[in-house]
């Protein structure tokens, strides 16, 4: 899939914009919601806004985007777009603070043990198709050893990687702009 200079720009300002979930835009997207409807209306799903991922941008705001993103690229390339925007919203699903899950409970190595939390966690909570556990449970590849069985699960591991860079740059380029060098009271 080739994308113009603009298209990637505009994937750029998009992933950087967490506007765009808070206004709920994915919702107007009434494909999207069909495939997507029971898990985002859970409130297991909907608790994920208590938990940060990268930068200032909760584990809820990361999963619909990543789930979003994988939706349209599999749905232009004429893949199983379905089962990709449903793995995406719950491929992050364990439900606790990574930043401070290590201290709290002596479990290191978040990056590499949640893909199997987040799975445990949504086969609890929804019912998954083979594909979509597969997805879930490999979208940290290469940093977990087995890749995806399917390119749809390929697409999610772009769609995560993607939008955690943006996530987190575009809250260091805040930073830089408007919080780098002031003085805090004290």
């Amino acid at each position: 899939m080739h994308l113009t200079r603009e298209e990637k720009e505009e994937a750029i300002r998009w992933a950087e914009d967490p506007s765009w979930v808070e206004r709920e835009d994915y919702c107007e997207d009434t494909d999207y919601m069909d495939c997507v409807r029971d898990i985002i209306d859970s409130p297991v799903f909907q608790s994920m806004d208590n938990y940060m991922q990268h930068g200032d941008t909760s584990c809820k705001a990361h999963c619909i985007k990543v789930s979003y993103m994988g939706y349209c690229i599999c749905r232009k390339m004429g893949w199983d777009y379905a089962e990709v925007a449903r793995a995406g919203l719950l491929h992050d699903l364990f439900l606790y603070d990574w930043h401070t899950h290590a201290k709290e409970t002596g479990e290191h190595f978040h990056g590499f043990t949640h893909p199997r939390t987040a799975l445990n966690n949504a086969v609890k909570y929804f019912d998954l198709t083979e594909k979509e556990k597969d997805m879930i449970l490999r979208h940290m590849w290469p940093l977990t050893p087995i890749p995806p069985k399917s390119r749809e699960g390929m697409v999610i591991i772009y769609s995560d990687k993607f939008c955690g860079l943006i996530e987190t740059m575009a809250r260091i380029k805040r930073w830089i702009l408007f919080g780098f060098g002031k003085k805090s009271a004290a």
